[in-house]
């Protein structure tokens, strides 16, 4: 029996089946099925695609996918212009980490290796946020903290940036960041925060034991109660005219600083 597409909206917009999300790209739709999640549908752009992606929608379509042939114009409206590579899932959408499941992992530490933290204080663009947990991932953080308010969601777009890594780290959401991090300092975590008037360089932070690494908003960088809850302040050296980095691109300099540290 042939399946029934689901009803667009007016404006021509193809529709995202109920309470599910569309995650497209290669990487982030084979990130979630290494998840161990099961996308409701798949859409595979027609074509060359399907031979392409053949492991892709062989993997997806073994564990009960619903499989369809969408063109590519429908695939371009779904991602909103963004890069799909010709592959949308749907799936459920992505959920933060609590709170409790941070200081429950905290105090229980599991791993040989001191815990590295990556807190992003009012870091809204997704884009940004993506590329963070990018960076994240690829330094082997063990967890991304974030407020509750003032900060970008864990969306499709997300998701697409981070290549796989919003999947694979976990994100935790906090209600009062200067109270979490009261707390972080309570289980012995060193809270190293960044500001272009710092005086010190952060290849003179010690970064070897439990960290905790704050970067804060574009333009506005950490806010006051974040600032003030930081052991030290530290900065990149900037030799040009700019006077600070994209948000992303400090932040993994400062990561594999401290990848650097830790395997000295």
């Amino acid at each position: 029996m042939k399946q029934k597409r689901p009803r667009r909206p007016a404006g021509g917009q193809p529709a995202v089946p109920g309470g599910l999300e569309a995650v497209f790209g290669v990487h982030a739709v084979r990130a979630l099925l290494e998840r161990g999640e099961t996308p409701r549908e798949l859409w595979v752009q027609e074509g060359s695609a399907g031979s392409r992606l053949a492991e892709l929608v062989e993997s997806a379509g073994s564990r009960g996918a619903r499989l369809q042939t969408r063109s590519r114009d429908e695939l371009d409206r779904i991602a909103q212009g963004a890069a799909h590579q010709g592959v949308v899932a749907f799936a459920a959408p992505l959920a933060f980490e609590s709170e409790a499941s941070l200081w429950f992992k905290l105090e229980a530490w599991p791993h040989e290796s001191p815990p590295l933290l990556l807190v992003l204080d009012g870091v809204t663009d997704v884009h940004n946020f993506g590329a963070c947990l990018r960076s994240a991932d690829a330094a082997g953080v063990h967890g991304v903290i974030v407020p509750k308010d003032k900060s970008a969601p864990l969306n499709a777009t997300v998701r697409k940036v981070a290549c796989g890594a919003a999947e694979s780290v976990p994100v935790y959401q906090v209600t009062n960041l200067a109270r979490a991090l009261a707390r972080l300092k309570e289980l012995g975590v060193w809270i190293t925060g960044t500001a272009g008037e710092a005086e010190a360089l952060v290849y003179a932070a010690a970064l070897t034991g439990p960290t905790a690494l704050v970067m804060g908003a574009e333009g506005k960088g950490m806010r006051r109660l974040t600032r003030e809850a930081c052991d030290l302040l530290v900065k990149l050296p900037m030799a040009g005219n700019v006077s600070s980095l994209n948000v992303s691109v400090a932040t993994g300099i400062c990561l594999f600083e401290a990848v650097r540290q830790r395997r000295d």
